[in-house]
């Protein structure tokens, strides 16, 4: 099989509405899921990054364009619903890149309080 345009998942909460805590937040997040997928950044085709409507002191694109590699990734920051009962201070991410490996070979990552989101995906 040949390179494909795989997706990867992820999730975490914050516990504050503050550049600070976004910046923690995702690095950590990105941590993990460079660390569980060996991820080249040059073989990442964009990041879309979603927040809660409670998490607006900065985007997380910001912290992710600071990472060795990523400066030329096409990253995106959007707003998810405000859905009565969602996870509150959610920062969830959607990474594409291009791989050898299957689908099933790509390894989610939900931390902190989104383990919730992904039980099923969350190691305990």
């Amino acid at each position: 099989m040949g390179w494909r345009v795989r997706a990867i998942r992820g999730a975490i909460t914050v516990p504050a509405n503050t550049a600070e805590a976004i910046g923690v937040a995702v690095n950590e997040l990105l941590d993990a899921l460079e660390h569980r997928n060996a991820i080249n950044p040059a073989e990442l085709v964009s990041v879309i990054f979603s927040v809660t409507p409670d998490l607006n002191a900065a985007f997380p694109a910001q912290f992710a364009r600071r990472r060795p590699g990523w400066e030329l990734v096409p990253l995106l920051d959007v707003q998810q619903m405000d859905v009565n009962g969602a996870l509150p201070r959610c920062i969830r991410v959607l990474i594409q890149l291009n791989t050898p490996l299957a689908q099933a070979e790509m390894h989610h990552v939900y931390l902190r309080g989104a383990r919730e989101l992904r039980p099923d995906l969350s190691p305990v």
